[in-house]
């Protein structure tokens, strides 16, 4: 399994995802109860960046048009979202955020 680097984990808040490209990709690196998690960040309904929506409870709403995904799974919760969001399994190493593009998608 190949890591990439995303971002510093001090760059994550709970309450403020980081939103980066990586390898052309946008995604979304989310921090909920102490735990990273990272998903694609664009809304499958309007296209937009997921990360400048609002974020609690391990959610994150749609700043357009409030389709809601579960930070933790991808899942489509409610909403015009469509689909499920692929995540991505994360791990902190020397304090940076890296992913790898394994899909950990829900059906």
């Amino acid at each position: 399994m190949s890591w990439i680097g995303v971002c510093d984990a001090s760059q994550v808040k709970e309450d403020f995802p980081f939103s980066g490209n990586v390898e052309g990709k946008a995604i979304g690196v989310y921090l909920v109860e102490g735990e990273y998690f990272a998903l694609e960040d664009v809304c499958p309904h309007a296209y937009a960046l997921l990360s400048q929506g609002f974020v609690e409870d391990g959610k994150v709403e749609c700043p357009l048009h409030e389709a809601v995904f579960d930070v933790r799974t991808g899942s489509c919760l409610h909403g015009p979202g469509g689909r499920n969001l692929n995540s991505y399994p994360v791990r902190v190493f020397d304090n940076q955020i890296q992913i790898t593009f394994i899909p950990e998608s829900v059906p």
